[in-house]
């Protein structure tokens, strides 16, 4: 059997790409390895967001393509976000490449293997790359048509694109059956599902019938954009137990000024009267948001009513990035470009600052107990295993640190003892320690 590995750059909707690209390769006769020196197929999922996260798919491209110097590596593959933008440069640069396909086109990287033809739903034969096997990421759309000013993502994946909800069900409950306990659902922008579809926003329709799946524990959402909320979705995360109360809603800036020249459709006005609206119906609603510093014309002033907000807003998780003037987007071409050194000492502020915060909500939970799902154990301090409750989404926000005998998969009631650093939690089993 060929072997296969796959390196995956970027965010978790790639990494949702890449575990169906794996799915149907396995499905067709391949087998993984953990081992870039073994593998005869090496396939890298590329990012292309901002200039960092290309230099790193470039990078990470050049060191796969040694293996077939220096290992088994017979082809290399490269799909994902660069293909479609930049795929000629790279296919001219590095000559190393075999193959350039769209991380959506399975059946093309597929066929070029001179592998079999793979099932017609290729998500119903995902298979789990990560540790997460308790917690996986579903799909629901593709693309993008919010056009901000300094993102390259409508260009590197097109037009919005909602998927059926017939095959998100599906998907979903194929991700059940092979032991998910929490989903969490990602796109470019999971509040405007359906709207391409139908006319209207369909995710509260969605929740309500994903929720029914037998086995399912937790549903939660991410990149929920703030001005495509509606009574319905709130409704449903606020009476639903099953849906984690919990929300990521990327608001990027507060300033009405910044927000309009970045293209954003929410002033602070409807940014402060959503959050009153979600912590009025969803009292122990978390909520976590991203931020860019330093978009171009970004004055001191305006950087001080940011602070201000998140000051007043007290949100539970952040994170912040420098903005990167991208290549073909309108805020590349903007006058009054903040220096990098004063982009980099504004967010050093800002996280600090956050840091307290986050710090400070943590501490109100010590003698608390909450539902804890166990993800296995800690590689750093193997006498405790590690878990997250609904307050904390994978790989982006802390974890809590278990002592308990319990595990990986099972859902528990954890008596929270103390705050670890400055992100994560520590608690016991409250089972085990009644």
């Amino acid at each position: 059997m060929t072997s296969v590995k796959i390196e995956t750059l970027g965010c978790s909707k790639n990494l949702v790409d890449s575990e169906i690209i794996l799915g149907s390769l396995v499905h067709a006769g391949m087998h993984l390895v953990d081992d870039c020196t073994n593998a005869e197929i090496i396939i890298v999922n590329t990012c292309g967001f901002i200039a960092p996260a290309k230099e790193e798919s470039i990078n990470t491209i050049l060191e796969m393509a040694m293996y077939k110097e220096n290992g088994k590596c017979k082809k290399l593959v490269v799909t994902g976000c660069m293909v479609g933008k930049y795929g000629v440069e790279l296919a001219k640069e590095i000559p190393e490449i075999d193959l350039l396909a769209e991380s959506s086109d399975v059946t093309k990287i597929v066929d070029a293997l001179g592998l079999r033809e793979t099932s017609a739903n290729n998500a119903l034969l995902r298979t789990e790359t990560t540790n997460m096997q308790h917690t996986r990421y579903l799909k629901i759309s593709e693309g993008c048509n919010n056009n901000c000013t300094y993102c390259t993502i409508p260009q590197l994946k097109g037009n919005y694109k909602s998927r059926s909800m017939e095959e998100i069900v599906k998907e979903a409950e194929f991700l059940v059956q092979s032991g998910a306990k929490e989903i969490v659902l990602v796109a470019q922008d999971t509040t405007r599902y359906g709207v391409d579809l139908s006319g209207k926003r369909m995710l509260a329709k969605l929740v309500k019938a994903l929720v029914k799946i037998e086995g399912l524990e937790w549903l939660r959402m991410l990149y929920c954009y703030p001005s495509e909320f509606t009574p319905e979705l709130i409704n449903i995360i606020a009476n639903e137990e099953k849906v984690c109360n919990y929300l990521d809603i990327p608001l990027q800036h507060v300033s009405d000024d910044i927000l309009k020249r970045m293209g954003r459709r929410s002033d602070k006005k409807q940014i402060v009267s959503l959050l009153e609206t979600l912590r009025k119906e969803i009292p122990d609603i978390t909520i976590r948001s991203t931020f860019i510093v330093g978009f171009p014309g970004e004055t001191e002033g305006e950087f001080n009513e940011l602070l201000s907000f998140l000051k007043s807003a007290k949100l539970d998780w952040v994170g912040a990035f420098t903005y990167w003037p991208e290549a073909d987007t309108a805020a590349a071409e903007f006058q009054d470009q903040v220096s990098q050194r004063e982009k980099e000492k504004r967010l050093d502020i800002l996280m600090e600052m956050q840091r307290h915060i986050t710090a400070d909500k943590n501490s109100q939970l010590i003698g608390k107990k909450i539902d804890v799902i166990i993800e296995g154990i800690s590689s750093d301090y193997p006498e405790y295993k590690v878990g997250r409750s609904q307050r904390q989404a994978p790989e982006v926000d802390g974890i809590v640190y278990v002592t308990t005998s319990v595990e990986p998969g099972e859902i528990i009631s954890v008596r929270i003892t103390g705050v670890w650093g400055d992100y994560d939690l520590l608690g016991e089993d409250a089972g085990e320690f009644s």
